[in-house]
């Protein structure tokens, strides 16, 4: 496993426990309520395979197959566990349902929109690891309409949960001189250790798509829309079978939403619709296309349908994309102009092209342009490994944080190699790890003061484990 940040891991091991837990719900398996330690049996083809409630919190049951399932993931992760993990895995997933649980009893709400980042970025993080949507469905054996559905509620308990966590935590912070106390003592062998971190250039070029894949598109929206506007099938029903976003699951419904959450262009045509019976204008945003349906509006938070198609770009568009690319860099390798220069005046990609190219790189506590290595968008990291600093690649494919597949060339501008962390050199790194390690101490005592009022039943395999909380045991 590589090496990780403490935020990463608890990220990383969050989002595992929540796919646990909620992975029961595909199936649905009939939980009955009494006793925590009921059998229930799940029919297959072949024989019937006995689940079982191990533990109940607050009204919240965890199977069997919860925690078999977290293990396997973890193991998949590389990860290894301090304790014995047939404790330390149910413990972890009746945390998460704590977070949830309260979550709940203070209104966290989590939009569409935020779900459906969510699940895109972990979809385009997949399709950059085995190199192409139709590779990744075919590993898979599912649609991305398919991988989007089933990935929704779990991505929505973990939007939960994070954002739980990081209201608990919202007012903690560290002076530099609390950070500077606690690595005085420190020895040097114990300080934390760098990796080794790049900033990189890009320069992008969006793949030119033909007017006759537009005019398919725009044609296939239109046709929608008449069959809305003359009641042969509902805008819901069409979403959910032809829709290119995460949304499609829930008919296309995006939930309340505030403007500033929106693509500029969709929030102005969806803002301005006053009949929930009438379908949109085809609206063109940097996802693709989009039909949109109005629901209700309150206040400045709107809740709209919309349907999203995303046209196909050809092999020969691609082509011609990295031979423009190609070519830009040869020129800069000539001197003619300076990659800064062809970032700013030439890059497609909006979120670089105002700093010369340099990629941001947003952590939970600040933003940077340093990268470790496997922060790197998969194709760009590949391309890094080869380069000395100061040189420029050759044109390559990605998937962008859009989900729309560019070509790139990227310059490699600064690379520090590991080392042990030094105040002067690494402060921010130095705080983030007081800032973390003070923050989990907050949320562990918040924890702790959760299980004194909170109703909590286990098998009795489970009463003799050493918990990192003594308050599971009543």
């Amino acid at each position: 496993m590589k090496a990780r940040t403490i935020a990463g891991v608890v990220t990383a091991f969050m989002a595992l426990v929540v796919v646990a837990t909620n992975a029961r719900q595909s199936s649905s398996p009939f939980i009955p309520s009494g006793d925590d330690s009921t059998k229930v049996s799940k029919a297959t083809s072949a024989n019937s395979v006995i689940d079982e409630v191990v533990w109940v919190v607050g009204d919240e049951a965890i199977l069997k197959s919860d925690i078999e399932m977290m293990r396997l993931q973890a193991e998949q992760e590389g990860m290894k566990w301090a304790n014995d993990p047939d404790c330390s895995i149910p413990e972890q997933i009746a945390v998460q349902k704590l977070f949830l649980h309260q979550a709940a009893i203070d209104s966290i709400e989590v939009t569409e929109s935020e779900i459906m980042q969510s699940i895109e970025e972990q979809l385009n993080y997949w399709i950059q690891m085995i190199g192409s949507r139709e590779k990744l469905e075919e590993y898979r054996k599912q649609s991305i309409t398919q991988m989007r559905q089933e990935m929704h509620d779990d991505f929505k308990n973990r939007e939960l949960v994070q954002k739980m966590r990081q209201k608990l935590v919202s007012d903690i912070n560290v002076s530099p001189a609390e950070v500077r106390n606690y690595f005085k003592d420190v020895p040097q062998d114990s300080l934390p250790l760098i990796p080794t971190m790049v900033e990189v250039q890009i320069i992008t070029n969006e793949p030119k798509v033909s007017q006759d894949e537009i005019n398919r598109v725009k044609n296939q929206l239109r046709e929608y829309t008449d069959r809305v506007n003359s009641g042969e099938t509902t805008f819901a029903t069409l979403a959910r079978l032809y829709s290119e976003d995460g949304s499609a699951r829930q008919g296309g419904e995006l939930g309340y939403t505030p403007r500033a959450a929106l693509d500029p262009a969709f929030a102005s045509v969806a803002f301005n619709l006053t009949d929930p019976k009438k379908v949109s204008k085809i609206v063109e945003t940097e996802f693709g296309y989009h039909i949109i349906q109005l629901i209700d509006r309150r206040g400045e938070r709107i809740n709209v349908r919309h349907i999203l198609m995303k046209p196909r770009i050809s092999s020969e568009s691609i082509t011609q994309a990295k031979e423009r690319l190609d070519s830009v860099a040869n020129d800069i390798r000539a001197g003619k102009f300076t990659f800064d220069d062809a970032a700013t005046y030439i890059s497609d990609d909006k979120d670089t092209r105002s700093n010369h190219g340099l990629m941001a790189n947003a952590t939970d506590q600040s933003r940077t342009s340093r990268f470790r290595m496997q922060d790197l968008p998969t194709e760009v990291a590949r391309q890094v490994e080869r380069l000395q600093v100061g040189e420029i690649s050759p044109s390559f494919e990605m998937i962008n944080s859009k989900g729309k597949r560019v070509c790139a060339i990227i310059k490699l501008r600064q690379r520090t190699d590991s080392h042990r962390a030094t105040i002067t050199e690494d402060f921010q790194t130095m705080k983030d790890v007081v800032l973390a390690k003070r923050r989990e101490q907050v949320l562990h005592d918040w924890v702790a003061e959760k299980l004194k009022n909170t109703y909590v039943r286990m098998n009795e395999q489970y009463r003799g484990c050493k918990f990192e909380y003594e308050g599971w045991v009543k």
